[in-house]
């Protein structure tokens, strides 16, 4: 600071070693311009890295022993047994599966066997190569410290430790960060789901944060990502390397019906055809059961033998089935106690498939009876954002109609804000809090529990499902 205030130059040479030693230490942060088109900048980065980033043996990597299970640091030492973390998984239709992994201790040689730690099985390494854009070259070896790539391992995946048996270490995973925007996706040409599915499995091998999941109940399948612009990048991926195309929408949401009065109606099935008929006749009374976590409860009161024991698993199968498909708007019915009071029988014409007939019209009419409602799914969000952003942050989730429960600060100039919201309404979230944040602002959410959706939602809904049943 004194050479500095009395107007001293500094040589070029005291600039870059004091430069190299805070850029190592992470006290300062070099930022460099450039553009992709023509490669521009692309030269003088390279040139930065090789002046200013430190050497492999400048750090420790820290894992565990697993035969000792203490902790173990390695130095980046040739001499040793050989450890290496794959760090990426690259997986191309035309060049194949390759692993890159950095070599923590010892050498890693071509046409050896070798560990895999975490998976608990060995691979045989072939070649090795050091990738330099799409060229692969090949090499006798990899030191400690090198990062090099091998092809065709079949148990290993990102984040796995390779080692030699005798001597097994572990090394920490990577952070995966939970994807949480989802949309869901349909695949353009019929006859290419198997091809889709393929390709996804395969681009889910390159990238942990990508994650599809099928949802049965609302027959569609769901793309997670951690924001709307990776998945936009799976879609062009899918189309210019494995040649498939997908659509994608924005997902149904898994809502729930139940009833809020209590009702009691008959349900008789009656029909003669020839020969023996149908006859089954039931009396039963349909109220909320309070349990919103089981679909129904079923109990029978029948005094006298009006309907005969044997039928009562015939009225419950009849009562399953009703509660898959609720009449309201044909989601899954939860919260049901059913109670089978009295009916009547035929000693010829009843049957197992007539009393279950008849329980299925009791429960249509009685459910529309006894004041349905729609339940919609609400998620425990927390949001984690910059002080100055809370006010944004909570106007937007008043609109989204959640219930803010609490904030509370971080003590590092953040807020965590917890609410309940609408599993629906957060949907395109992940963009709007970006923007509201200028980047900065996280959120992650679980789902808790089910909720009565408010009248317009209930409405809309109805609507929309049953305006789709018409359609098809």
């Amino acid at each position: 600071m004194e050479r500095y205030f009395l107007g001293e130059e500094f040589t070029q040479d005291e600039i870059s070693t004091a430069l190299r030693t805070h850029v190592i230490e992470g006290e300062i942060v070099p930022i460099m311009m450039g553009s992709g088109i023509n490669c521009q900048g692309f030269k003088v980065l390279l040139q930065a890295i090789d002046k200013y980033f430190p050497s492999p043996d400048h750090f420790e990597c820290i894992g565990v022993d697993v035969s000792t299970g203490e902790r173990f640091t390695a130095k980046y030492n040739d001499d040793v047994s050989l450890s290496a973390r794959v760090f990426k998984t690259i997986v191309d239709p035309f060049i194949g599966k390759y692993s890159l992994m950095k070599i923590c201790t010892g050498t890693l040689r071509g046409d050896t066997i070798v560990y895999n730690v975490n998976k608990d099985a060995e691979e045989k390494i072939g070649k090795i190569y050091i990738l330099r854009g799409k060229e692969q070259i090949e090499v006798q070896e990899l030191k400690a410290g090198d990062i090099g790539a091998v092809a065709k391992l079949t148990a290993t995946q990102t984040g796995d430790t390779m080692a030699v048996r005798t001597a097994p270490i572990v090394y920490h995973k990577p952070e995966i960060s939970t994807p949480y925007t989802y949309m869901a996706y349909k695949a353009v040409n019929k006859g290419e789901d198997d091809k889709v599915s393929t390709a996804l499995s395969r681009m889910m091998e390159e990238d942990l944060t990508l994650k599809v999941i099928n949802d049965a109940e609302n027959r569609q399948s769901l793309l997670y990502g951690i924001g709307d612009q990776q998945l936009d990048v799976v879609v062009s991926r899918l189309q210019s390397r494995y040649k498939v195309d997908i659509t994608l929408t924005k997902p149904k949401f898994a809502f729930r019906e139940t009833l809020r009065k209590k009702v009691k109606v008959q349900g008789k099935h009656k029909k003669q055809s020839g020969g023996h008929g149908q006859y089954g006749d039931v009396i039963m009374e349909f109220e909320p059961s309070g349990d919103l976590e089981t679909p129904y409860v079923f109990e029978e009161k029948v005094f006298g033998g009006s309907v005969p024991r044997n039928y009562f698993p015939a009225v419950e199968k009849g009562l399953q089935e009703s509660v898959l498909k609720g009449p309201l708007a044909g989601y899954p019915v939860v919260g049901l106690k059913a109670t089978l009071l009295d009916g009547s029988y035929h000693p010829v014409d009843s049957s197992e498939m007539a009393f279950k007939m008849a329980t299925i019209l009791a429960f249509k009419q009685g459910f529309m009876d006894a004041g349905p409602v729609l339940l919609e799914p609400i998620a425990s969000l927390k949001v984690i954002v910059p002080d100055k952003f809370t006010g944004d942050v909570m106007g937007d989730l008043n609109r989204r109609r959640g219930r803010v429960l609490g904030m509370n600060s971080d003590h590092n100039g953040k807020q965590i804000i917890e609410a309940d919201i609408p599993m629906s309404e957060l949907f395109g979230y992940n963009t709007d809090l970006r923007s509201m944040t200028g980047g900065i602002g996280v959120y992650s959410y679980e789902f808790s529990r089910y909720e009565q959706a408010p009248g317009d939602v209930q409405k809309r809904e109805v609507e929309a499902r049953a305006a789709a049943k018409d359609s098809d």
